[in-house]
């Protein structure tokens, strides 16, 4: 079975008001189980975390601009690293990928009514958002928010070196946000599993719901540890446990052994999903099927798999590691990558490209995430790491992988399938505006980290001296990320005059490829009155393009015209079971 119950027919009652009994307006928001609602709240708190995480990147860049900068104290800089940070990675690019656009498209991709667990989904939610606002509430405290990085490492975030409310709400937040991670990679999996319309084999599903399955598994396997050991360093930091402080017995490096276990699938979990919207971004612009998808699934699954054997990539310099096997580990990785890119490349090769503000962003991110990725490569080198690990290097690599994944692959993801989530059209001169900004924003903030970390600027200082030679770099550093604010700052114009000026979009206006795109826009509130027939991995173009369907799809389309129902619109009636 692929539909839990039938759903009637649209054709029985056509002046029937949907759902009519249902709340509205604030109360909806509030109360709702539905997937679009629920992805639509991801969306939009992830993208305020996003903001705040990037005023604290100007304010950071700004005080650096001038050597013996004196915009923020010592302390209050370790705050704006660190939650800068933790937003980005913990509150934005997860949550806005697998929490928003997965939620929101998922179920539409795969013919579904709504996620496998609706109410699951709604708490899965409601605890991001108050792990969210738990750890921005660090500020209200007393010693003010967490400081000691991203990765709290042991022993600097004991209660020792980290006192105060601010890092135990840091902690807090993260278990929430964690289970909220969990709960909602049960019900990705659950609905690609047993939701599936007719004929949607696992081999047509598309690339985008291949890559959030992945993502869903690495997620069940790799938040859990996170989970436990933020759970041993809160009984470090009150019930005397010791486990990371060696004056008890314990062993600080444990603590990274474990972080980095989840921290390094972590890189994947937040990059495999923003691989998949390229995907379907290059296909539907390019007006090819996707080049090699086989070849892309597989290589999805080889770096999921690989992922949780390269934790330690980051640990070269702790002198506890076996280096020629986590070497190799982060060397071979790089081949399913390899993989994708070329399969990118060809499927955009010979293709019909339109340059769309979201094509812009696809392209944008192939651009700036080879050229992390090569970096990569030379970080998995051990001397290369031992010379660069502490520099601003490593901070340039991070962020061309990143926010070349979240943000650019994001980006595309969001202006591709804004139409579909609200029913209107973005302003494509404001969105190509907002995507040079940021490329090129881009470019001039981290290419000079690189060279300020091979000249040895350590990263995480809040002020250098003027005789080091490193006041130039800085300062175009700086100038860059005012031209990545400006270039948000475009996209949130846009977005607030597509609100107030709508243009009406229509239910494919991009001629997309998948289920998704047989839907209204915005979609009604079970998804679907009607599929197309599936036998391939892009039925809504098979349906649309008869003349480029191969002879085999038009013998089978002929062959079962009396099973799926074709009715005037070429699409089938969900309500009736199809086998």
């Amino acid at each position: 079975m692929t539909l839990l119950a039938e759903r009637p027919s649209p054709l029985s009652h056509p002046e029937e008001p949907e759902h009519g009994h249902e709340p509205s307006g604030v109360l909806n928001w509030l109360t709702s189980t539905d997937h679009k609602v629920i992805g639509k709240s991801y969306t939009i708190t992830s993208l305020v975390f996003f903001c705040l995480a990037g005023v604290m990147a100007v304010v950071i860049r700004t005080q650096l601009a001038s050597p013996d900068g004196t915009i923020v104290s010592q302390h209050t800089y370790n705050e704006l690293f660190t939650m800068h940070g933790s937003l980005m990675l913990y509150l934005f690019a997860g949550p806005f990928a697998f929490g928003g656009l997965a939620n929101y498209i998922v179920p539409l991709q795969v013919g579904a009514p709504d996620m496998a667990f609706p109410r699951l989904n709604a708490l899965s939610y409601w605890l991001y958002l108050t792990g969210g606002l738990t750890m921005i509430a660090g500020f209200l405290t007393v010693g003010g928010a967490a400081d000691f990085g991203w990765v709290a490492y042991a022993p600097l975030s004991n209660a020792v070196n980290s006192p105060g409310a601010g890092p135990d709400m840091w902690i807090v937040a993260l278990v929430l946000t964690g289970f909220s991670a969990i709960f909602t990679g049960v019900n990705i999996v659950a609905t690609i599993f047993y939701l599936r319309a007719p004929g949607l084999t696992m081999f047509r599903l598309p690339i985008f719901t291949w890559n959030m399955l992945v993502t869903a598994i690495l997620i069940l396997v790799a938040f859990p540890v996170l989970t436990a050991a933020l759970i041993l360093l809160w009984c470090d930091r009150h019930l005397g446990a010791h486990i990371f402080t060696t004056t008890g017995g314990g062993v600080p490096v444990l603590w990274q052994n474990l972080f980095w276990f989840f921290g390094h699938p972590e890189v994947y979990i937040l990059a495999l999903p923003y691989f998949g919207m390229v995907t379907d971004v290059l296909a539907t612009f390019s007006r090819k099927p996707v080049f090699g998808y086989r070849g892309m699934i597989f290589a999805t699954i080889s770096i999921g798999a690989l992922s949780t054997a390269v934790w330690a990539h980051h640990m070269f310099t702790t002198g506890v590691v076996l280096l020629p096997f986590f070497s190799l580990m982060s060397y071979l990785i790089a081949v399913p990558t390899g993989i994708k890119f070329f399969n990118w490349i060809g499927t955009m090769w010979r293709g019909s490209l339109h340059f769309t503000t979201a094509m812009l962003f696809a392209v944008g991110f192939l651009i700036v995430f080879l050229f992390g990725g090569v970096t990569g490569v030379l970080l998995a080198a051990p001397p290369v790491d031992f010379a660069t690990h502490n520099t601003y290097f490593v901070v340039a690599h991070f962020h061309e992988v990143l926010f070349g994944s979240a943000v650019f692959g994001g980006f595309a993801g969001l202006y591709y399938w804004y139409p579909k989530m609200t029913g209107r059209m973005l302003r494509e001169r404001l969105g190509q505006a907002s995507f040079w900004f940021m490329f090129i924003g881009f470019w001039v903030t981290f290419l000079p980290q690189y060279l300020l970390g091979l000249h040895g600027m350590p990263r995480r200082i809040a002020e250098y001296a003027a005789s080091e030679g490193w006041t130039g770099l800085n300062r175009v550093s700086s100038v860059g990320a005012y031209l990545l604010f400006i270039s948000v700052a475009i996209m949130v114009v846009n977005f607030y005059i597509s609100w107030r000026r709508p243009i009406v979009a229509s239910g494919n206006p991009w001629d997309g490829q998948t289920l998704e795109w047989a839907a209204a826009s915005p979609p009604v509130h079970h998804n679907f009155t009607w599929l197309p027939p599936v036998r391939s991995e892009r039925p809504v173009w098979d349906f649309n393009h008869p003349e480029h369907t191969t002879q085999q799809h038009r013998q089978s389309d002929h062959a079962t015209d009396g099973l799926v129902g074709v009715a005037t619109t070429g699409f089938t009636d969900t309500g009736e079971e199809s086998e």
